[in-house]
Order: structure tokens, then sequence, then C-alpha cells
């Protein structure tokens, strides 16, 4: 009996299947957007916390990277190209699967099972995590839109435990612990303000998905009338000689720039999750994509450099780094204090902006909720609808209450720093369903189709040619960059945009901190852990294989559980030792290139650093050894219990009880 196959493990579940689930009749959502209010949705999702609080760390820099100065205009460019790489290959596969779920479900009709169930598990990171911060950080700026009209909300309705304990007095007393009221002996600190926004989102999404859209749309307009109004206001105070010098940090800060305000970008996604409310996705969703992406990149273009011209890139580092400010408003402040009134206005829409993020981020995440339970990856209270608004009402409460208790206690810091490399893995898994498809169903009709062969290969080779020409660098670096694109091109000509999206996503990942790797490995474990505990056992896809809890079910499963076990846990380490080397690199930064590598990599392999704590590795290493590797040893005994002992399914009780041992044994290390 073959329990375990390459051909299970990346089932897919074809397009026509994924088609049919959704005309079913009691998974059917009300189809009542058309193109322009896509675009409004994608605007609304793209144009928020992104602009109106990145762009200030994005000029400046922080602690770990340098900031881009005026050529953050560069850096909004570069994102934009990165992003439609991503948005030509989401216009494809809309057009030709036309469902709610996002990236989730293009993954399971092309890249099979175990990876759809990575990148919906990735994508809660993208739209539920990322909205903790987008709630956070509106609380922040409604607390001073109140301000302005002398309404104060206490810091201790308004902040999380570890913001409040970085203020201090003179005296070092943290001031709101102090202020806060006590209930046996403990202040009481969270984030009402956080807790209350996202409770009004989720009724407005619960009372269905038209009024959803007005609501929006209403949003969406008085955003873009504010940041046109700070242009214009702007630009009148604009200073030429604070675009000087231009790049203060080179290519480095102009990237890492990039890297920044890519999250600026990331809301284009969020239209293909409304496909099954679209009256004619083939046609619409393509529209919606890339139409916003275009409107919201002319604005962040024009807005980077009024920003930039507002304030010299000395006088912004210098701010940032004692005040916590929204950059527009601040730069506002620092060209004309006497503007006020101005400063009022773009406050106001700033807050209108976190809103319409949130509505649109609460929206997307429930459908793909429905998505992943309709295909029985989650348990099935997540694809109710209601008879009345026909909403995925359950999913869109829970996602609320998940989001919301979340945003009363937690850092924004600590959120951000999760959301930012899921988003991009999700957009590199798209790019490379594509590639998939064409390969495996080349005959499928593709309404829209990503750009390819000779011609475009010609246009971005030329286009690649006059900016290697323009760049400083040595003759025999140019030649070489240009004779290796010429065989790029070329070879993958077919696969052109996939390809460039994908290597485009890779580059930003690189100048992301590297903590971030370890927190984006941890998520993934504990997705693990839950696709094998409920994932593949109720999989709808799985069921036409092999019945349900069946021998040769439960030891497929357990086998699966083995091989997830150790990815995860090499993830871990390999993530982790990668943050070793990124922290040894910078504290020798007094040495050079080849010198610095073998001294960092002297130290990760000491015993030192890897006895430090570190609670993103011990905490999924704990799960694996408590939780996983004892469901697995079950599973095995289970089906060995149903037919005949298996070599390989005692070998995959073995194998778990080592892992378990030996994680136990490191924990133990590392703690005491």
């Amino acid at each position: 009996m073959k329990i375990f196959s390459r051909n299970r493990l990346f089932r897919t579940k074809s397009l026509d299947r994924c088609l049919q689930d959704a005309e079913r009749p009691e998974y059917q959502l009300k189809r009542v957007l058309g193109p322009g209010q896509l675009i409004l949705f994608g605007v609304g999702a793209i144009i928020g916390a992104g602009i109106f609080a990145t762009i200030g760390t994005a000029a400046a820099g922080d602690a770990y990277r340098p900031g881009a100065g005026p050529g953050l205009m560069v850096s909004f460019v570069i994102t934009a190209i990165v992003c439609s790489f991503t948005a030509l290959c989401y216009a494809e596969f809309t057009s030709i699967v036309p469902i709610s779920g996002s990236a989730y479900t293009y993954s399971y009709a092309t890249l099979g099972e175990l990876v759809a169930w990575i990148i919906g598990w990735d994508l809660i990171i993208e739209y539920a995590v990322g909205n903790i911060a987008v709630a956070i950080s509106w609380a922040n700026y409604f607390k001073t839109f109140l301000a302005g009209f002398n309404l104060h909300v206490p810091d201790w309705l308004s902040m999380d435990y570890r913001t409040a304990a970085k203020i201090v007095d003179e005296a070092g007393v943290k001031i709101v612990y102090r202020d806060a009221p006590h209930i046996f002996g403990l202040p009481i600190i969270f984030n009402l303000l956080a807790v209350g926004i996202v409770a009004v989102i989720t009724l407005v999404l619960v009372w269905g998905i038209r009024e959803s859209a007005r609501f929006n749309a209403i949003m969406v307009g008085i955003k873009i009338v504010v940041l046109t109004f700070f242009i214009i206001i702007g630009f009148f105070w604009v200073k030429p000689a604070n675009w000087t010098p231009f790049a203060p940090n080179g290519w480095a800060g102009i990237s890492a720039g990039a890297a920044i305000v890519f999250f600026a970008y990331i809301g284009f996604d969020a239209v293909s999750t409304v496909a099954e409310e679209t009256r004619n996705p083939k046609r619409d969703l393509p529209i919606g994509i890339i139409g916003s992406l275009l409107v919201c990149t002319v604005f962040y273009i024009v807005v980077s450099a009024v920003f930039t011209g507002l304030i010299s890139y000395p006088d912004l580092k210098l701010k940032l780094a004692t005040e916590q400010a929204e950059p527009l408003t601040m730069a506002l402040q620092h060209a004309a204090p006497h503007l006020g009134w101005a400063v009022g206005i773009v406050a106001f829409g700033s807050v209108i902006a976190h809103t319409a993020v949130l509505l649109i981020f609460q929206l997307g995440q429930p459908r793909i909720f429905f998505s992943m339970s309709r295909d029985g990856l989650l348990p099935s209270a997540f694809r109710r609808v209601h008879k009345r608004f026909r909403t995925p009402h359950v999913a869109t409460i829970l996602t609320g209450v998940f989001v919301a208790v979340f945003a009363a206690v937690a850092s924004i810091d600590e959120m951000v720093d999760l959301t930012n490399i899921g988003t991009l893995f999700a957009f590199l898994l798209v790019c490379a369903g594509i590639i998939v498809l064409r390969k495996t169903d080349p005959d499928r009709p593709r309404p829209f189709k990503v750009p390819s062969g000779w011609l475009w290969s010609g246009i971005l080779f030329a286009a690649l040619t006059v900016a290697v020409i323009v760049i400083p660098s040595s003759l025999t670096a140019k030649v070489a960059i240009l004779a290796a694109a010429a065989v790029g091109f070329a070879v993958f000509r077919n696969y052109l945009f996939p390809v460039l999206g994908i290597l485009s996503c890779l580059y930003l990942i690189f100048y992301l901190p590297p903590t971030s790797w370890l927190r984006f490995a941890a998520w993934l474990n504990f997705g693990f852990l839950i696709y094998v505990g409920y994932g593949s056992i109720n999989s709808r896809l799985m069921a036409e294989d092999m019945k349900k809890r069946s021998a040769e079910h439960l030891a497929y499963t357990a086998r699966l559980g083995v091989i997830l076990l150790l990815v995860g846990n090499v993830l871990l380490f390999l993530t982790r030792a990668f943050d070793l080397l990124r922290m040894a690199q910078k504290s020798l930064a007094h040495l050079s290139g080849g010198e610095r590598l073998v001294a960092s990599l002297r130290q990760v392999f000491q015993a030192e650093p890897w006895l430090e704590m570190s609670w993103f590795l011990i905490i999924p290493l704990a799960l694996n050894a408590l939780m996983l590797c004892p469901l697995i040893i079950r599973r095995t005994a289970q089906a060995n219990s149903l037919s005949e002992a298996d070599k390989r399914s005692r070998a995959a009780s073995y194998v778990a009880m080592v892992v378990c041992v030996l994680s136990l044994i490191y924990i133990w290390a590392v703690i005491f």
C-alpha cells in the first residue's frame, strides 16, 4: 500500500472544481460590485497607514536601516515596479479563478493543498495581523485628532503595556503605570480606541457588502481630497534646496526605503478577495487591481516629492529621533508653523485613511477563512453565510474579535515586523503559481494574460540598459550585468514578469530586519501544527483519495506531520542563525568585508549565542515537542491498530520521539 507520495503531498484542486464550489447555493455571496467600486476598494486599502506613517521612517531611516532622503521618490518608483509585476500575476489569476480567497485559492489550484495552506496561513499575517497594527496606529492618530478639539483620552486607555513602560519622568517613574487605575495592585492599561474602531468596522461588514462599498467610497473620496490638499498647500512651501543631497545614503538607503514603503502598496491584492461579490470578475478584477495600483503610485510619488521638499533630511532625522508624530503634519508644521488649520485637515485625512484600510482588510480576511473552511481546512463555522445579508458573518465576527483583542494589548512594532515578510512571501507564491499554471494548464482560457515574449523582453532589456548606463559603476560590472540580463530575458521570455516578480520580492525581503525571518518561521510552525491537527484530517480534497481516519489516512497524516516537523525546525534554526549572523556583522562593523564575514561566522558557530533566550525560537520548538510530536506518535499508533504495522509508519513515530527529546533538551539548556 502506497501511503505517502509526492503527488498526494502537492495534489491540487482543479480550477473547474473551484468554480463549481463557488456556485453552490449555500456558499453563494451577493454579486454587486463593479470596476469603479473595485478600484475604490483598492485605493482604500493601499492609501492608508503607509503613506501617512511609514513615509517618515523610509526617508529618515532607523537604527537598523539607512534612510532614502529625497531619494524616497525613487524608492516609490522601485516599489511600484515590484508591485506591478505581482499585480499582473494577480490580474491573470483573478480572470481565471474569479473566487474569494486571494492567493490561497490561486495556490490551491496550481501549487497544491500544502502550499495553499501555507499561503492561506501566511495571509492571516497580511490581513488580520496587519490590521492589528493599523488599528493601533489609527488609535494614536485619532487621539491626536481629538486633542485638537481639547478632548483628551487617558494614556492608559490608548496604548499597550510595553509602550506605556517606555514613558517615564525625570525620576524614572513610569507615568502611565502610575496614573492608571489598579486592580489588586496591577495597572489597567489597554487600547480602548483600537478595540472600538475594530468593533465598528466589524458591524459594518456584517451588515452587508454593498453598504461596506458605499462606506468605503466616501472614505476614499475624503482621503484623495486630503492628499490633494497636502500637495497643493505644501507645494507653495517646498524648498528645492531640501532635495540636496538627493540620496544621502546612496543606493542602500533607496533600497531600504523601498522595502519600507512596499507595505503602503499591499492593499491592491485585497481586491481579489471579493471576487465572488463582483458582477463580472473576469473583466472587472484586473481593472480593479491594476487601476488602483496606478492611481496610488501617482499620489505616492507626488506626495513624497512635496514631503521631502518641505523638510530637509537632517531635520527630519533629528525630529523623528526625538518625537513620535505624523510625518505629513510634522513636515507642514516645520515648513509653515502658522498653518495650524491645514495641519488639522491633514490629520483628519490620516484618521480616514486608517479607517479605510481597516475596512478593506477586515473585509478580506473573513473571505479567506471562508474559502479555507469551504475546503475543509478550517471548521465549518467559518463558511456560514448570513441568511439576510449574505455575508460570512461568523468569520467576520471571529476576525474582529481576534484583531480587537490583540490590538488592545499588542505593540505596533511587534505587529508590523510580523506583517512585513508574510506579505512578500504571499506575492512570491502568486508569481510562482503563474509559471506552474502555464506549464500544467496551458490551454485554459485567459481573459487577461501577463505579457510575455520577445517583444517585452526587448523592451525591458532596453530599459535596463539605460539604467545600467546611468548608474555609476565600472565598465566591467556594467558589461557583466547586461550579459547576464540578456541571457535571463531570453531564457525566461515566456515567464518574464512572474520571474521578475519573484526576484524583486526576494530583493525587498533581503532588506527587511533579520528578526522578521525568525518570526515568520515561528508563525509557519504554528500553522503546520494546525494543518496536521485539523486540516489534513478534514480536507475535502484528501477525502477523495482515502477514507477519513482510515489506517491509510492516519498513516499519511503522520508522515506528513514528520515532514512538516522537520521542515519547521530547520527553518527555525536557519532563520535564527541568519539573525545571529546579522547581529554579529553589526557588532564587527570595524572589520572589512571578508574578514568581517569570517569573524561573524565564528561567532555564530559558538555555543554562547545559541543559549541566549529567543522566544520566537523557544515557543514554536516547545509547541512542536509537546503537541505536534505526540500527535504524530498517536496517529501512527492508531494507524497500526487498524492494520498491519508498517515500517515507514514506525519510522515516523521514532523520528517524532527523537525530535521531541532533542528539542526539550535544548529548551532546558536555554532556560536553565
